[in-house]
């Protein structure tokens, strides 16, 4: 099975950027976006084969993911169930026969982590959701977590240390959802590799200088682990400041 996850952001200007080329030419059988930055009904895609979920933030322009699948979930819900995080189209969870997939849009602390006690807040109720799914069936998560968890997982870790995405406490946060039983798929098969980035700055060249960050993933539940059959991170593919991740796993 193959899924595929992209910060899109903004969907309607990554159309004009070759988005339809590269899901075309992927044929994965779950395509995940995030901020697609759209109320519905503003762009109509037509995708033979894939059933299509939407979830919009109420702000217009802002945040929102989608869900593309060849594969008809037996049940799909928005958001985390916590009503204080309703209203930005953060997240979309499709049931399937043997797990759930989760496609998430973290929020962002923001500069100066404005928005930090927020995030943490999300980050427990979004740890404890998963963790609730993961009593009933094997987990994939994907998205946007907007973090950096290790140092190896930015080009520039000590002149980030307190920014927004590379805090003590979002780092924390992420540790703590693995050690609640997830994987990342990308670092279990490569736990080493060096300049691997899914986001870089549209400032100083950042791209063309790979000075970037993955905050990008695929986390699965550990229980799925050994199925992972590869994990990509597909940083050639232009069209946003993202690039897509790639998950290859035998369910």
């Amino acid at each position: 099975m193959k899924l595929i996850s992209w910060n899109v952001n903004g969907l309607r200007a990554c159309l004009n950027k070759g988005w339809m080329d590269y899901f075309q030419a992927q044929d994965a059988d779950i395509f995940c976006i995030q901020e697609t930055k759209m109320q519905p009904g503003q762009v109509e895609l037509e995708l033979p084969g894939y059933t299509q979920y939407w979830h919009s933030a109420v702000k217009k322009g802002y945040s929102g993911t989608a869900v593309f699948t060849k594969i008809q979930p037996l049940r799909v819900a928005y958001d985390i169930g916590k009503p204080e995080h309703q209203g930005e189209g953060r997240a979309i969870t499709l049931e399937f026969a043997d797990f759930y997939l989760v496609n998430v849009y973290v929020p962002n602390a923001q500069r100066g982590l404005a928005r930090l006690d927020y995030r943490l807040q999300w980050e427990a109720d979004f740890r404890a959701y998963v963790q609730a799914l993961d009593a009933q069936k094997p987990v994939i998560i994907c998205g946007d977590m907007n973090v950096a968890h290790t140092e190896i997982d930015l080009k520039n870790p000590k002149s980030n240390v307190n920014n927004a995405g590379f805090s003590p406490q979002e780092r924390a946060q992420m540790t703590a959802l693995l050690d609640a039983g997830f994987v990342d798929s990308f670092r279990y098969l490569y736990p080493d590799v060096t300049g691997a980035y899914s986001w870089w700055s549209y400032m100083f060249n950042a791209r063309a200088n790979n000075a970037g960050w993955r905050i990008d993933y695929f986390l699965v539940s550990k229980r799925l682990a050994e199925r992972i059959e590869d994990s990509q991170i597909h940083a050639q593919v232009m069209g946003s400041d993202h690039c897509p991740v790639v998950l290859e796993i035998n369910l």
